[in-house]
């Protein structure tokens, strides 16, 4: 291939992203795909020649880009996945005509990391000691992170080598999370051997957060009993109704029991930066770790989480593993990211959050984020108006948990009805928004993280919400 035919490729890759970005808004949110083109997918045979970049590039055109997930879209409302910034999506060709591995070594890429991971931390207000946290693939991978430094710190303290002899002999060591928790801590606990059985659930308030008495009760009854308590994650946003826990009184008792505080920001730890609601982020900054997504309030194309720690020779202590082939005598004091995480060969992630950053600013983002706060809060008030529908929980950050009130029904019926809907709706191809149980409740989630959503939007997705109701309804 020469110069020339990949800029030629590149110019119309160029204009196919363009004109995709540029249409998305006046398409349906999301479709479902018809048998033909999913089969045309599902069932493409292995070519035993080679095609043109012209080609491949039309065949993305016509078989891919026209059947996205609809994250793209102002009038996606689903789980928590945000429209790609574009200053992240041109940066991310970059970086993969680049294609390092950012394990170590004196090159950009490295540098680069270790400036973003300090910026992110100075976004959210988390103390950040250089060496103290890295780019992931995501929160799930930030956990096992930070969950692993906070299992062999405990271990270590309870006269454990777990690096060398496992968990077997151990007594358990128990975390604890509420019901709202995000699933990856589940996942987290047991991949690294501490099982979900030692996870306790501690009752919230009706605001959804974490009942700090609830707390101490469960920690003491487990050391009376033979335990190691070692591990509570509290969250700064819930992924059911965006609740932010109380950190204040909960580093305080995790001082005191000497337990590893861990913070789920996943998605809402960026809401700091909202004046509005920066309050409710107060005591952040004593966790002793933070795993949190660029990739999704921030718009940083996928895949990009962090995870962040107070403590930089816990994390070290629990991974680094250097062979002889990877010395480096000019790694310097900090050594190599592939010391502070699994990854051995690591993604060149920090260019797309660079740029995503650097292009919007600290004030820029904190616009956004403002805004798209500010949206949640009127949905919620359009909610409260509407007789049909019911605001199941206080919005928070920009998560707005509610139901269809269906009068006249008893609560199965309801329940039925609401669990229907968020499918229905999609089918519609008009909105986008997903669905959860919320306690003994199904509900709708509307999560807000495009800033190009708009008043009328909001309106939309609510006539879609009862327009779906009516069809559903006998």
């Amino acid at each position: 291939m020469t110069a020339e035919d990949f800029r030629a490729a590149a110019h119309t890759a160029a204009d196919l992203v363009s004109d995709y970005l540029a249409e998305l808004p006046g398409r349906p949110v999301w479709q479902p795909m018809d048998d033909t083109a999913r089969r045309a997918l599902l069932d493409a045979p292995l070519p035993a020649a080679g095609r043109p970049l012209a080609d491949l590039l039309t065949a993305i055109g016509q078989d891919v880009l026209p059947h996205p997930m609809g994250n793209g879209h102002p009038r996606f409302f689903g789980w928590v996945n945000s429209a790609p910034a574009p200053a992240g999506v041109l940066a991310t060709l970059a970086a993969s005509a680049m294609n390092p591995s950012s394990a170590g070594g004196d090159h950009a890429d490295v540098h680069l990391e270790r400036a973003v991971v300090r910026w992110i931390a100075e976004l959210v207000g988390f103390p950040h000691p250089a060496g103290g946290g890295l780019l992931t693939s995501g929160t799930s991978m930030a956990t096992i992170v930070c969950l692993a430094a906070a299992r062999n710190r405990a271990a270590r303290r309870a006269g454990w080598d777990v690096r060398e002899d496992g968990l077997a002999g151990l007594p358990p060591l128990v975390g604890y999370v509420t019901g709202e928790t995000h699933s990856c801590v589940r996942k987290a606990a047991e991949l690294l051997g501490l099982g979900s059985r030692h996870l306790r659930t501690v009752a919230t308030g009706p605001d959804g957060r974490l009942d700090p008495a609830e707390l101490r009760a469960a920690v003491e009854r487990d050391r009376a009993a033979g335990l190691l308590p070692f591990l509570v994650v509290a969250s700064a946003g819930t992924v059911g109704t965006g609740a932010v826990d109380d950190f204040g009184p909960i580093a305080d008792l995790c001082a005191e029991q000497r337990l590893w505080l861990h913070v789920d920001g996943a998605y809402g730890a960026f809401g700091r930066l909202d004046p509005a609601i920066a309050h409710r982020y107060a005591g952040l900054e004593r966790a002793d770790s933070l795993a949190l997504d660029p990739h999704k309030w921030l718009g940083v194309p996928v895949d990009c989480g962090c995870a962040l720690v107070r403590d930089i020779e816990e994390l070290r202590a629990t991974f680094s593993l250097v062979p002889s082939y990877l010395r480096d005598e000019a790694a310097g004091a900090l050594g190599w990211f592939s010391e502070y995480g699994t990854e051995q060969t690591r993604p060149f992630r920090a260019l797309k959050v660079w740029a995503t950053i650097a292009h919007k600013g600290r004030d820029g983002i904190a616009r956004d984020i403002a805004r798209c706060t500010a949206l949640a809060r009127r949905l919620g008030e359009l909610i409260e108006a509407d007789r049909e529908l019911e605001l199941l929980a206080e919005v928070q950050t920009s998560i707005v948990a509610f139901r269809h009130r269906t009068p006249g029904h008893d609560e199965a019926i309801v329940d039925a009805l609401n669990r229907e809907l968020p499918a229905a709706v999609q089918r519609r191809g008009r909105v986008f928004v997903t669905g959860a149980r919320l306690g003994d409740r199904e509900m709708l989630r509307a999560c807000l993280l495009n800033a190009a959503t708009t008043e009328a939007d909001l309106e939309l997705l609510l006539a879609e919400v009862k327009a779906a109701a009516a069809d559903l309804q006998p």
